[in-house]
């Protein structure tokens, strides 16, 4: 919806400065505008088929109010809209959280940041980082974002994708690390007999041959 104030306006404007070519810029307004309408409902649709509990966008920073508020996401960042700020140890808590009450699988790096930190959370939380998303600019000409709608586009179907993904399994359940456990006593076991045998072998060559 801020996408066609926004071209709306620079229709106007460029109208008001070149009005002898109202005709083309009208054209030229209309003919994107709907290109932004078929990409508002094309976005819906994606983020309707994503399980409700699982709208939960992390990512760095808190660029994504607007297509939160527009398409029903829940956002949560490390950081907030600045990046300049040191992220603090009740932030990552918050995520924690956030991740082990919604049941998201995967988490979001961006285009401009540092993805360290969101690495380190999804490898901390046993998810992964489902893709990159551009926020405060879009890609290059070679990249899969290198407009406007390219951009709502691609990060959308990177979000779907990612948040529709079956969950990592956990490394190991308590029933399964019990069972590894009684599995390396016998392990230990096994070993201690075997060198108790060994052992009681060497004593007994070593009697033989001092007889």
């Amino acid at each position: 919806s801020n996408g066609l104030i926004y071209i709306q306006n620079i229709k106007d404007a460029l109208i008001r400065l070149d009005p002898a070519n109202k005709e083309h810029y009208e054209k030229n307004y209309e003919a994107y505008r709907q290109k932004l309408v078929e990409t508002d409902q094309y976005i819906q649709q994606l983020i309707q088929s994503i399980p409700e509990e699982r709208r939960v966008l992390i990512t760095s920073h808190d660029a994504f109010q607007y297509y939160g508020r527009r398409y029903g996401i829940r956002l949560e960042a490390v950081m907030g809209i600045s990046t300049d700020v040191d992220v603090q140890t009740s932030d990552i808590t918050r995520l924690y959280k956030v991740i082990a009450s919604s049941g998201v699988p995967a988490i979001f790096i961006e285009s401009t940041i540092n993805p360290k930190l969101l690495k380190q959370i999804a490898g901390d939380n046993n998810i992964v980082i489902g893709g990159e998303l551009y926020a405060d600019s879009i890609g290059d000409q070679d990249s899969p974002a290198p407009s406007y709608i390219d951009m709502l586009r691609h990060n959308t179907e990177v979000i779907a994708k990612a948040l529709k993904m079956k969950k990592k399994r956990a490394a190991h359940s308590s029933q399964e690390k019990r069972a590894a456990q009684k599995k390396d006593s016998s392990y230990w076991w096994l070993y201690g007999t075997i060198a108790f045998i060994a052992l009681g072998g060497l004593l007994l060559t070593a009697k033989n041959l001092s007889i």
